[in-house]
């Protein structure tokens, strides 16, 4: 007891709380260790230290009020990524944080040591994109520093677009898990989904991570979105048939400005069943305490794969995760609005005691489950591509306001030259006497030459095209779900509804219909100074692009050969037993597109091109059954507004 005693007393203040809440025998053993010689002191403890902190296990700090252990940490390194993911980004783009509102590296490895000091063994560094940060190699390094604190491993979320080159030094600083974003396997899909090419750069990112024997994992996230992916589901499972590779299924989420759409969630156990039909051996793996994913392996295989089900099936009840934004908020839940900031607390001076009492308070807060999937605020909460801090959505101006492009916007920032050339120009009834109207993109020879807009003062200008795509009534009810039926109201026989079956298995095979046409409208409009010679590139602030299926008895199916016309009426009798169209029915889908712009000329040839590209998707996907009886037709402006003419407006026919 006397010996024990005189040890206890030469230990200094600081070390003493930490030994009370040792047995007395570990006490004793630290303290020994303490009080010896002064040679090396301050490293022997500092590992001491060390150790009891990690005898501790978890601070009550980072345990909730049902009793969960947060012991996993994830950090955004950045707001900034890039590629546009439409279920991550808002399609009106977001505003970026100023960059001193961001948290720097210090602030970063400061708070990390706090949480790792407080029980935290698991370190996941996000985005954004956490690649496009400066010096991102060296901040895991200094991560891996924490180890000594009981940290075991530090992953990273990435979409792989700029990683291969930087993975080997990322490995030899301390990374040891690694997750690769990659929704499709299609690289034209992939761009669609992404508004960014990259493809192989992703799967190069992935080859090398496979290659690399000290990564502890390697796995692949995808979110699956019905009528899009979903189908590729089994070739997403055998890739994991010859590499250690996790796939893992992602259930679409709702979050701020993604138009999350529950007809467009496939639910885990519906992808399950549909790779269990191609993998009728595959069985249930084992779980890791704490794990997201629902994990299964095919004898065989050397991967496995799993589901992520945070809508269908959420996992709330062992959640041991907290969030550090990148401008400094702690977050405890992916689908909670409520954030603290850990940041302004430091930069006002505030103690690690009084930073870790405010993470207490944010971790006591922490609800048992997050809202049902159609609850869930999408309102309040921040956009994913964030994670933290108020959505703000950016103004159309921002996109003009400086060359380095504070807002993040949804469409390619490209930079504006300054000579610039249009193809397209409208004029309204207010236009006041001109001289002989002449063509704009033709010099005094006849040759083509580009319109000089160099002296014009940039204005808001948008526009909005429309057209439609007369479709046969197979193909409408293909498109809408429609019973099979005639136009009776008879029921379909048995060989009729088994050959609808088919036609629509063929036609839906490249996926959900006006999903796809909508997506290949916007970035048909993004492009149209590719594909328009004289049209100059704009910096758009808005793409919108809709498509609805229509019946309409009054309008005939104008300006086409009648020849054409014919054989659409012909063609319009089933061939699949569907009936024939009631008389003087036609079916069509519509689509419109808005765009909007702050520059030197109008918008409307990106409308024009956002309509066709979306008919022309809708006739390829749709070719299968009904290629040679659709027309597209009456494609036109409506409208448009700003510039030097004013406003124009097409009277309705």
């Amino acid at each position: 007891m006397f010996r024990q005693a005189s040890i206890y007393r030469r230990l200094s203040a600081q070390h003493k709380p930490a030994i009370r809440k040792l047995r007395t025998s570990a006490a004793l053993r630290h303290a020994e260790v303490l009080v010896q010689g002064p040679r090396s002191m301050h490293r022997r403890v500092k590992d001491r230290i060390s150790s009891i902190e990690a005898e501790r296990g978890v601070s009550p700090f980072l345990i909730d009020t049902y009793n969960r252990q947060h012991n996993y940490l994830r950090i955004s390194l950045t707001e900034r990524c890039n590629l546009r993911c439409f279920y991550c980004m808002p399609s009106e783009g977001i505003e970026l944080s100023p960059p001193e509102h961001l948290l720097s590296d210090d602030e970063i490895i400061r708070l990390a040591t706090l949480f790792v000091q407080s029980g935290v063994t698991k370190i996941r560094l996000t985005g954004g994109e956490p690649t496009v940060r400066k010096g991102i190699v060296e901040i895991v390094g200094r991560l891996n520093e924490l180890r000594q604190y009981g940290l075991q491993s530090i992953g990273m979320t990435t979409n792989g677009i700029a990683l291969h080159r930087k993975l080997p030094a990322l490995i030899e600083n301390g990374l040891t898990h690694l997750n690769i974003s990659l929704d499709t396997l299609d690289p034209f899909k992939f761009e669609i989904m992404t508004r960014r090419m990259g493809h192989d750069a992703v799967l190069r990112s992935l080859r090398t991570a496979l290659a690399s024997p000290e990564l502890q994992s390697v796995k692949l996230n995808a979110v699956v979105v019905k009528g899009l992916n979903d189908h590729e589901a089994v070739d997403f499972v055998e890739m994991t048939k010859e590499s250690r590779l996790s796939v893992r299924f992602i259930e679409f989420m709702p979050f701020t400005g993604n138009k999350w759409d529950k007809a467009k969630m496939v639910p885990s156990s519906e992808l399950l069943a549909r790779i269990q039909t191609r993998y009728p051996e595959l069985r249930k793996g084992s779980d890791e305490l704490n794990d997201t994913a629902r994990s299964y392996i095919i004898p065989g295989h050397l991967g496995s794969f799993g589901f992520i089900s945070s809508m269908s099936d959420h996992f709330c009840g062992s959640c041991n995760r907290l969030r550090l934004t990148a401008d400094g908020q702690i977050k405890v839940c992916l689908f909670d609005a409520k954030e603290i900031s850990l940041r302004d607390q430091m930069r006002s001076g505030a103690s690690d005691d009084a930073l870790l009492s405010t993470v207490g308070l944010a971790v006591k807060g922490k609800k048992e489950k997050h809202a049902g999937m159609e609850d869930i605020d999408v309102v309040t909460n921040r956009p994913m591509i964030l994670i933290g801090g108020v959505h703000r959505p950016a103004p159309a101006r921002s996109l003009q306001r400086s060359p380095r492009f504070r807002s993040l916007p949804m469409l390619p920032a490209v930079p504006v030259p300054p000579k610039a050339v249009r193809c397209f120009r409208t004029s309204s009834d207010s236009d006041t006497a001109s001289p002989a109207p002449r063509l704009t993109h033709v010099d005094d020879s006849g040759r083509a030459s580009m319109v000089d807009v160099g002296q014009k003062e940039p204005t808001r200008r948008t526009a909005t095209a429309s057209g439609r795509i007369v479709i046969p009534k197979i193909a409408y009810q293909l498109v809408t779900g429609g019973r099979v039926e005639d136009d009776t109201h008879q029921s379909p026989t048995d060989a009729e509804a088994a050959s609808f079956r088919k036609a629509q298995e063929k036609a839906r095979s490249k996926g959900d219909v006006l999903t796809v046409a909508q997506l290949a409208g916007i970035m048909g409009c993004k492009r149209t100074a590719e594909l328009i010679p004289l049209c100059h590139p704009l910096q758009l602030s808005h793409i919108a692009v809709t498509l609805h299926p229509e019946i309409d008895c009054t309008r005939t199916v104008s300006d086409a050969p009648r020849e054409a016309v014919a054989d659409f009426a012909e063609d319009t009798r089933s061939d699949i037993g569907l009936g024939q169209s009631s008389e003087g029915l036609i079916y069509s889908i519509v689509c419109r597109a808005t765009v909007s712009c702050e520059g030197k000329t109008g918008v409307e040839m990106e409308a024009l091109t956002a309509v066709s590209v979306g008919l022309l998707t809708v006739w390829d996907m749709l070719k299968a059954v009904a290629g040679k009886e659709m027309i597209i037709q009456d494609i036109l402006v409506e409208q448009k507004a700003g510039g030097r003419n004013g406003s124009f407006v097409r009277s309705p026919p």
